[in-house]
């Protein structure tokens, strides 16, 4: 399973558009050669270089699995047109927090599940929730990773 963005490349610099100095809005994100057994797919971004820890910046689940991609600016609710349920990020809000560092430059992981199953989980789940209900049902997982200074 392959994950990419058109707006930027492995290890390299998210657009400020796609930050908190920017839009705010979220990635497009394109992926490819998921399993066949694959139910729906699980998506968490983080940031494991903030100053107080890991920072959720996405929880998205109950992604469809014939899906390739999300498009830019999936947006806030619960129920995306494109497919899926949203989590809360550790901003308190459901959907896309984008990089917001207080200093520095920060890394942000987007990571991609595919899963033997619908999840279920009501709107505005958790990361931890997420990976409680994802446990013994991970078919495979891949990651893109982005960076962004202020």
């Amino acid at each position: 399973m392959e994950l990419k963005s058109p707006e930027f490349e492995n290890e390299g610099m998210i657009p400020s558009k796609f930050t908190c100095d920017g839009a705010n809005v979220s990635p497009a994100l394109e992926w490819s050669a998921v399993s066949e057994n694959t139910k729906s797919l699980a998506m968490i971004c983080d940031d494991p270089d903030a100053p107080i820890g890991t920072w959720v910046h996405w929880v998205y689940y109950d992604i469809p699995a014939d899906t390739s991609g999300i498009p830019e600016d999936v947006g806030p609710k619960d129920n995306p047109e494109c497919g899926g349920t949203q989590g809360r990020s550790d901003f308190g809000a459901i959907g896309y927090g984008g990089p917001c560092p207080p200093g520095g430059t920060h890394r942000y992981f987007f990571k991609l599940y595919a899963l033997d199953t619908l999840l279920d989980l009501a709107p505005g789940a958790t990361k931890s929730e997420l990976l409680s209900g994802m446990e013994g049902h991970i078919i495979e997982k891949t990651e893109l990773m982005g960076k962004y200074k202020r």
